[in-house]
């Protein structure tokens, strides 16, 4: 690996992931790709740990109900390094919308709408490298 693309990234199995016995899938997917597991944690987060990953969309409709549904069960948090991983998980992961994610992704092949009041899609990644290292370093102090 060129030391000029490595990225480190958060990646979330979130709450719906866990509960449905898709954490293995999800890590499988990872793996399969080429990508490295650096560290893998389980945890169910508070809402302070929380309120600091989604600081950006507190006020927002959606705000309350996406801390309630992260914080309703176990969530893995993974620690993921390659080339353009950043990039390259979030195409892994598909679009956020399960019903409009690509046939192949995770999203796309395991998740579906359930008609909630916030999207239960299985997973999070990072968006950007500096995403990544204010997520890194919640999740992972």
């Amino acid at each position: 690996m060129s030391s000029e693309t490595v990225q480190e990234t958060l990646v979330l199995v979130k709450p719906d992931g866990v509960a449905r016995n898709l954490t293995g899938e999800i890590l499988r997917r990872i793996e399969a790709k080429g990508y490295q597991l650096v560290d893998v944690r389980m945890l169910t987060p508070d809402r302070e740990l929380l309120a600091a990953h989604y600081a950006e969309h507190e006020g927002k409709p959606f705000y309350e109900p996406l801390i309630e549904f992260m914080q309703s069960g176990p969530v893995v948090a993974l620690r993921v390094a390659g080339n353009r991983v950043i990039e390259g998980f979030r195409s892994l992961a598909g679009a956020t919308d399960p019903t409009a994610a690509a046939p192949g992704t995770i999203r796309g092949d395991l998740g579906r709408d359930w008609g909630l009041k916030v999207q239960q899609n299985l997973v999070h990644g990072s968006d950007a490298p500096e995403t990544a290292a204010r997520e890194l370093a919640l999740w992972f102090d």
